[in-house]
């Protein structure tokens, strides 16, 4: 990615568009520029007393800008970066700036579930809208109707476009498509229908709301016995559900399982219950930036999402339809 540097002459032949990057994930907005044919500039710095810096050094007056930022940890921090490069985006005369946001902080937490909590994924939307986005484009964001708190446009893209190549590639027979939850259902059927295998099962599991990422399985719905089965859901965090589940499935006499998902955010020991599981292969996408013990993680494997998002942002440009060729 460019460093910024105050004395850089930028050509002052027009492009009608600018990528600019916070510190979320660098590596993957290098790949979305490369695919693009395009310098990734990030123009973030900070101050001593931790405040962030934004000075954007290409001219964005009449130009189209993506910001590729995911919010992830730490979240506010990132969150505070975008809010930044948008006002300064905006400030700049930029005709369109676009949030690029591969995985979305406090997504989870879009509806009032018990009294007096905010509904946390709303604020920050329209703290990005107030800031001066135009569009946001995510991938697999938790709760889609989530796109219905803001009026401007929300391209919500899947992973599966990424993923599911890197599982074909398995060869696997007698395949199952399961969900580790009940609320997982239709991403499951999803992923059946576009793997062209009938057998779909779903995991039943019982959360405590009171407690964070706390949960338990407790029967399911489906035969797995003497099958290949791939657990998908949208993101492992604490691994605590996708484990419990995978493990209860092996119980009922699965051959092998695999797990697909789009966001690794792997928090506390996420890792070890992993490694410690009946799950055989991880495949996840780089929708947040893998953590070196990820990347060496033997169970884990990285498909990295930039041709999804560089896809989506060209189609963004040229107007061109993205739901008829991207949205799987």
């Amino acid at each position: 990615m460019a460093e910024q540097n105050d004395d850089k002459v930028y050509s002052e032949k027009k492009r009608d568009f600018i990528l600019l990057a916070g510190r979320a994930n660098p590596e993957l907005a290098v790949s979305i520029g490369k695919i693009l044919h395009a310098e990734v500039t990030c123009p973030i710095s900070s101050f001593s007393d931790g405040e962030i810096r934004v000075r954007i050094q290409p001219n964005l007056r009449r130009r189209m800008v993506f910001l590729i930022q995911p919010t992830s940890n730490p979240v506010n921090d990132h969150i505070m970066e975008l809010v930044l490069m948008a006002d300064a985006a905006k400030r700049a005369s930029a005709s369109e700036i676009t949030a690029v946001i591969p995985y979305f902080g406090y997504a989870r937490q879009d509806r009032k579930e018990m009294s007096r909590v905010p509904i946390s994924a709303s604020a920050i939307a329209s703290l990005l809208i107030n800031a001066g986005v135009d569009r946001i484009v995510t991938v697999d964001v938790h709760s889609e109707q989530l796109e219905g708190s803001i009026k401007q446009p929300w391209d919500n893209l899947f992973a599966s476009y990424s993923l599911l190549p890197a599982i074909k590639k398995l060869k696997l027979t007698d395949l199952v498509v399961a969900s580790p939850d009940k609320g997982g259902f239709l991403q499951a059927a999803a992923y059946a229908k576009l793997l062209h295998t009938e057998g779909i099962a779903i995991a039943y599991k019982q959360r405590d709301i009171a407690l964070n990422d706390v949960s338990n399985t407790l029967a399911m719905i489906g035969d797995v016995k003497g099958k290949d089965v791939l657990l998908v859901d949208d993101m492992i965090d604490t691994a605590g559900t996708i484990c419990h589940a995978a493990n209860y499935i092996k119980q009922q006499g699965a051959r092998s399982i695999r797990v697909a998902a789009a966001h690794g955010i792997f928090a506390g020991d996420a890792l070890k219950k992993i490694n410690a599981s009946a799950i055989k292969e991880m495949i996840v996408s780089d929708t947040i930036r893998p953590r070196e013990e990820v990347l060496k993680n033997k169970k884990i494997t990285i498909v990295s999402i930039a041709p999804l998002l560089a896809e989506a942002m060209r189609r963004i440009r040229t107007g061109e339809s993205i739901s008829k060729a991207l949205i799987l």
